[in-house]
């Protein structure tokens, strides 16, 4: 049981799928304190009561905002996927749902006059809000976990199996379901400074990663993976091998669809596995659709 909240989660959406999130919650508690009015508020006494509440669901928006959308865009590598799993989903969101209650509170109390009273402590607000919102974000977040990870798995399942013919002879025990033609076109690639580059030929490539400044060139030199570095972005080396098959999978790969022998799914996606499983490229969820249907058509 414990294991399941160490598998991989998605870690990041969209920007405009989180906004309709932040926008769902946001509508949420507003109607929800506006309606039930819990935690003594339908003991405060104001002006513009219905206003203020309205207002709860605006700090809620807002904060969801932050949390989901600004945090990951600054600082990427605290949210990479390949550290994200169910556990710090969880905790990420019911951090979340503390964080909307204690700024509330907040709220609350910029807008009390002098002796004007909510009925509304800070202790009860934070403790109800965090034992009302713990089991339902854990079930979420679970449900969530068990839908992704049958969606990817059984679609990666009714992928065929790819050995490259150029590999030789297939093992004992393996079976070649599909053999594609690799092309035997030369690619150079040119570094930023115009004068570095590298010869190879597409059949060789595997994949290029994308890491700060610098971009790593995986192929196949003598029968072995090498794995020189360009100082160069991924986008103007992508550009320039501009062959067939060889395309985008993720922000930081480019990879060699045929190249691709076998493709799993688990909640984040699809990983595409080359080289034996040497390599395990991930699938960025905005190139699923491409890229399978590449995949079936090669």
């Amino acid at each position: 049981m414990f294991s399941l909240f160490n598998q991989p989660y998605p870690s990041t959406n969209p920007p405009l799928q989180e906004l309709r999130k932040a926008a769902l919650i946001g509508v949420f508690v507003g109607l929800f304190l506006l309606i039930f009015q819990p935690f003594g508020i339908s003991l405060w006494e104001t002006p513009y009561k219905t206003l203020k509440i309205i207002g709860f669901g605006v700090v809620a928006f807002g904060i969801t905002v932050i949390n989901f959308i600004v945090w990951p865009l600054l600082f990427p590598r605290v949210f990479a996927e390949n550290t994200w799993t169910v556990s710090r989903e969880i905790l990420f969101v019911t951090a979340n749902v503390l964080l909307i209650a204690i700024v509330n509170r907040l709220y609350l109390a910029a807008l009390l006059e002098p002796g004007e009273k909510s009925g509304l402590s800070w202790l009860n607000m934070i403790l109800v809000t965090f034992l009302i919102g713990i089991f339902p974000v854990t079930a979420l977040v679970l449900l969530n976990y068990i839908r992704q990870l049958k969606k990817y798995s059984r679609s990666a399942a009714d992928l065929p199996v790819y050995l490259p013919a150029s590999d030789g002879l297939p093992e004992a025990g393996e079976v070649r379901v599909h053999s594609p033609e690799l092309t035997d076109s030369t690619v150079t690639l040119l570094a930023d400074n115009e004068k570095d580059k590298l010869v190879l030929s597409a059949e060789s490539l595997i994949f290029i990663e994308s890491s700060d400044n610098y971009c790593t060139v995986v192929y196949l030199k003598n029968g072995q993976p090498a794995k020189p570095l360009l100082r160069s972005s991924l986008s103007r080396l992508e550009k320039q091998v501009d062959q067939p098959h060889i395309v985008r999978c993720h922000r930081s790969y480019v990879v060699n669809l045929n190249r691709v022998e076998r493709v799993t799914g688990n909640a984040q996606g699809y990983k595409l596995h080359l080289l034996g499983g040497l390599f395990q490229i991930p699938v960025a969820r905005q190139y699923n659709e491409t890229l399978v249907a590449e995949l079936k058509a090669l």
